[in-house]
């Protein structure tokens, strides 16, 4: 996850969550025999049902009552998981969602994940299920890659073991010895990706999986502040721009993608927001405007939108959706910056209601949470932002993310 925020349900930055394909067999479930690789599908993964399509779906909270539920957008099925009190906070890494409250974050298996190969991609899922609570304070940061999930709170950084969350079982966690200061870990690449601090405050550290410095990224990132993690690197937000982290053979390397010109402190891009496997990144600028980030490319353009609220794309050949503080949805065309389409679609809604609405995108729709209305809706963005489907929940989903993608 990029920052955790309060309104906002955040992509977070999980590489791939599973292992890679293998040719040979997985370990059976059961201990009584183990299957001939010829009787192991490709990419098996044990307790999960592979399917032929993606299974998107949205985890959805009620901030008032606590209320969480998983929407299916399959079957249009809504499962209940239970409550979480003091529930402010979500973000997703694909497969769980973390629910942060004051005192920890509460962690949800959504049932539903892809595991992306790259030239190709299998689809799962599995039972809904309330994994359990993680103490720690308020969680600031989560990002997850194939072995662990690291989250940080206002104290300090924790490791999960992945495995373990898969089972059922958040475990105790442990802490990342010897970082630097406050800001995001990011797996990566069997690495832990830190921001530095003191004398190496505009730096980016990769260390091991035991919080040991291995390198630092000779490429300067001041006031790192933002996170997301793409198909070709990971990206830091910094105050002239943003770093782009890679890895080959071992070697981390950064490239700076600059803002070109100096930006003011509020109008910085902070928090990323894009769709999994995409390259193109947006980010609130100040209170009326859209950052683009296209990685491909390395360059920034800004979208004036008016008072935005929400922002997501699905990257080359789609818009930039803005929703507006009116509660009006629009489309922008990324190379032009014009605005192609709009529609009215909170109405009724008050602001306090529309700041809690977000844009989740993937590969063919994009999803808005009406807290005033119960519902979500979802939108054909290829369309004129037609609305495809309204999907009723029977409470407030104040907070969201997809999962399954």
């Amino acid at each position: 996850m990029k920052h955790v925020k309060t309104r906002a349900a955040v992509a977070l930055g999980a590489a791939v969550l599973l292992a890679g394909c293998q040719n040979g067999p997985d370990r059976a479930e059961s201990a009584e025999a183990e299957p001939s690789a010829s009787a192991v599908p490709h990419g098996h993964v044990g307790g999960a049902e592979e399917t032929a399509e993606q299974q998107p779906r949205l985890v959805l909270a009620d901030t008032r009552t606590g209320e969480i539920g998983v929407l299916d957008l399959v079957t249009e099925d809504v499962t209940r998981v239970g409550r979480v009190e003091g529930v402010r906070d979500i973000a997703g890494d694909g497969r769980f969602a973390y629910l942060g409250t004051a005192g920890g974050a509460h962690v949800v298996d959504s049932g539903a994940w892809t595991v992306d190969h790259g030239d190709h991609a299998h689809y799962y899922r599995s039972k809904i299920r309330d994994v359990g609570e993680i103490g720690g304070g308020r969680p600031e940061h989560v990002h997850s890659d194939t072995a662990l999930t690291a989250i940080t709170f206002d104290g300090g950084a924790r490791l999960f073991d992945r495995t373990a969350l898969e089972n059922g079982s958040v475990g105790e966690g442990r802490p990342v010895t010897g970082r630097p200061g406050k800001g995001p870990v990011v797996p990566y690449r069997e690495h832990l990706l830190v921001a530095g601090t003191g004398a190496a405050q505009d730096t980016v550290e990769a260390r091991d999986r035991e919080g040991e410095p291995v390198a630092s990224v000779a490429e300067r990132c001041p006031q790192v502040r933002g996170t997301a993690v793409t198909r070709r690197g990971v990206v830091f937000g910094c105050s002239d721009g943003a770093l782009l982290v890679t890895e080959e053979d071992g070697e981390f390397a950064g490239k700076k993608i600059p803002y070109g010109h100096p930006v003011d402190a509020e109008d910085r891009a902070v928090a990323f927001d894009h769709r999994p496997g995409g390259t193109t990144l947006v980010a609130t600028a100040g209170d009326d405007a859209v950052w683009v980030l296209d990685i491909t490319e390395r360059t920034w353009k800004k979208v004036e939108t008016g008072p935005v609220v929400a922002a997501n794309t699905a990257g080359e050949g789609t818009p930039l959706l803005a929703l507006t503080e009116d509660g009006t949805l629009s489309a922008y065309d990324l190379a032009t910056g014009k605005r192609t389409a709009s529609t009215e679609l909170l109405a009724g809604a008050s602001p306090e209601q529309i700041a809690s609405a977000v844009v989740e995108v993937d590969t063919g729709r994009a999803y808005v949470n009406d807290v005033a209305a119960r519902k979500v809706h979802e939108i054909d963005y290829n369309d004129d932002l037609r609305r495809a489907r309204t999907l009723a929940v029977d409470f407030a989903p104040t907070l969201m993310v997809e999962t399954g993608r």
